[in-house]
C-alpha cells in the first residue's frame, strides 16, 4: 500500500518534468549562474561583467576597424566569418540611454567567450568614436550582424552580409543579446542595403567612407541657428 501511494505521488511530479521542454545548455547554464548571485550584488557584478567584457571585445575606432573586420582566415572553404559589433554611446549619441544596454552587452560578452561557436565580439562608442558611426550611419544602441565573406577559389569575394538589431534601451537584457547567436533571432531582420553600406555600398566601394563620415559629423555639429543664418543670407542675395 505504501508503495502504491509513493507511485502515485511520483506520478504528477514526472508527468510535469516529461512536459517541460528541452533548454538550451547555454541558457540554462546563464538561469543557474544567475540564480547564485544575490540581488545586493548586481553592482560588483555588472562592473565584473564590464571589465571581463574588455578582454573578449575589440573597439572599434575610425582608424582600425576596417583592419579588423576583416576575415582571419584565408581558406575559401571555411565559410564567412561572423562578427556582432555593439554601438553604444552617452549622453549626446544615446541621450544617456545606453547604460541598461551597455551592461547587458557586457554580460553577454563573457556568457558568448565561454561558446566555441560564437561570433567575434566587437564595440562602438558613438560619443568617443563620432566619425566612425557617421562612416556606418549607426545609431545607438545597436548589434550589427556581420558576416564577413572569404575570398573564394575563383577569387571572387561575396557581399557582406550585414543585420542591424535594435535593443530596447529599458528593458534588452543579457539573455536576449545571446539569443541572436544561439537562436539566430538576427535572421528576423531583414539584410541591411544602403549606398552607406559600409562593405557594399557604392560610397565604400569608392573610397568615400571615411571623406563623407567627416562631412556628415560636421553638418551634425553645426547648430541649428547656423543653418538659418545661411538660408536667410542665401534668401536675400538670390531677391
Amino acid at each position: 500500500m505504501r508503495l502504491t501511494t509513493s507511485l502515485l505521488l511520483a506520478l504528477p511530479i514526472s508527468l510535469a518534468t516529461a512536459d517541460q521542454p528541452a533548454q538550451n545548455p547555454l541558457q540554462a547554464w546563464l538561469d543557474k549562474a544567475k540564480s547564485y548571485l544575490p540581488t545586493a550584488a548586481t553592482a560588483p557584478v555588472a562592473f565584473t561583467a564590464s571589465k571581463a567584457a574588455r578582454t573578449t571585445v575589440t573597439t572599434l575606432t575610425k582608424e582600425n576597424w576596417q583592419s579588423v573586420l576583416t576575415p582571419s582566415s584565408t581558406d575559401p572553404f571555411s565559410g564567412p566569418e561572423t562578427w556582432m559589433v555593439f554601438f553604444t554611446g552617452g549622453n549626446k549619441t544615446c541621450y544617456g540611454r545606453c547604460t541598461v544596454v551597455e551592461t547587458a552587452w557586457n554580460e553577454s560578452a563573457v556568457l558568448l567567450a565561454a561558446d566555441p561557436t560564437a561570433p567575434k565580439l566587437a564595440m562602438a562608442d558613438c560619443e568617443k568614436s563620432p566619425v566612425l558611426c557617421a562612416i556606418w550611419a549607426a545609431n545607438p544602441p545597436t548589434v550589427w550582424h556581420i558576416q564577413l565573406p572569404v575570398t573564394g577559389v575563383d577569387q571572387s569575394k561575396p557581399a557582406t552580409t550585414v543585420r542591424i538589431i535594435g535593443l530596447n534601451t529599458t528593458t534588452t537584457t543579457a539573455r536576449d543579446i545571446v539569443k541572436i547567436h544561439t537562436e539566430k533571432t538576427y535572421e528576423k531582420r531583414p539584410v541591411y542595403e544602403s549606398a552607406l553600406h559600409p562593405f557594399n555600398g557604392w560610397v565604400a566601394q569608392y573610397g568615400l567612407s571615411t571623406p563623407l563620415g567627416y562631412v556628415m559629423y560636421g553638418f551634425a555639429n553645426v547648430p541649428s541657428w547656423a543653418f538659418m543664418i545661411v538660408i536667410s543670407m542665401g534668401s536675400r542675395f538670390m531677391m
